[in-house]
């Protein structure tokens, strides 16, 4: 499914027919990038260049148009770049997600520094609960957001016990219970609201745009922990050190957030073993031996 499917084709050209008001000549589609989950090309036109991904639509039931939802989400306040999305929808056998073309620049020191400070206000976005209105995914896996009102049984119910499971029934096994994770996430944890966070912030979900700027994509939004964001950041590197540092001196985290992002990665870790499998279960034991 590599090709775009004919379908689409027509579809895309509608849509972007609509989205222009006028008649557009589709030039041609080159395949992108799309991750390990969805098939993506870039759209050239007589009138400019947009981007779209699919998949079959049995495969991951209403992902794009909760993907629409998170970007829409994410750009309360203007705070951060997102994609405008043009169109999304189901059709015979696929669904899809029609937005802008971005076109890519290089990193700069300016770039961190505007990168940090926007991140740090988005997470001043809060909410009086912790999850969503609805739920999502985190990956190709489903992401229940069901609100609570205290963080730690939001992480440990929504996030940990339903990928510890998954794992457990799949046959891996882990270094120790994950009992006393959940016993002490609550003191470990610093107490802080609800924050509008990306979900699934690595070094593959940004981009740096032509005007040097960041834009955030491919979201697993929610309202959680901020913390959670940042720990993430870490996960597969990426991240300039002066990232933090903006981002700090604009909404400063705790002092030894450091040391807790082991218990925040936890969730992105145990996605990667129901994902990808074992090779992610010793990181996943580092931290269960670190907290024991």
């Amino acid at each position: 499914m590599s090709q775009l499917p004919d379908e689409l084709k027509n579809e895309v050209s509608q849509k972007l027919n609509a989205y222009l008001s006028s008649s557009i000549e589709v030039k041609g589609f080159s395949s992108v990038g799309g991750g390990s989950i969805n098939h993506a090309a870039k759209i050239d036109t007589d009138n400019g260049s947009f981007f779209v991904k699919w998949n079959k639509k049995a495969a991951f039931p209403q992902m794009f148009f909760k993907e629409q939802r998170g970007l829409e989400l994410l750009s309360t306040g203007a705070h951060i770049r997102i994609p405008e999305v043009i169109s999304t929808d189901e059709l015979k056998s696929v669904s899809y997600l029609l937005t802008e073309w971005i076109n890519s620049g290089s990193e700069s020191e300016s770039f961190w520094k505007g990168f940090g400070e926007s991140l740090a206000a988005l997470h001043k976005e809060t909410n009086d609960q912790f999850g969503l209105d609805h739920d999502n995914y985190m990956g190709s896996l489903a992401q229940s957001n069901s609100k609570e009102s205290d963080w730690a049984q939001f992480f440990i119910k929504h996030r940990l016990e339903p990928q510890v499971k998954m794992a457990v029934d799949s046959g891996f096994t882990f270094s120790s219970s994950f009992d006393h994770i959940y016993k002490i996430l609550d003191k470990e944890v610093p107490k802080a609201p609800p924050a509008l966070i990306h979900g699934d912030l690595w070094s593959g979900n940004f981009m740096v745009d032509a005007n040097d700027s960041p834009v955030l994509i491919d979201p697993a939004a929610y309202f959680g922990h901020r913390e959670t964001d940042i720990a993430m950041t870490t996960l597969f590197g990426g991240f300039s050190s002066s990232f933090y540092d903006f981002y700090n001196s604009a909404f400063p985290l705790e002092s030894d957030w450091q040391e807790r992002i082991g218990l925040h990665n936890l969730y992105p870790l145990l996605v990667h073993v129901n994902l990808f499998g074992s090779g992610y279960v010793n990181q996943v034991n580092q931290v269960l031996r670190k907290f024991k």
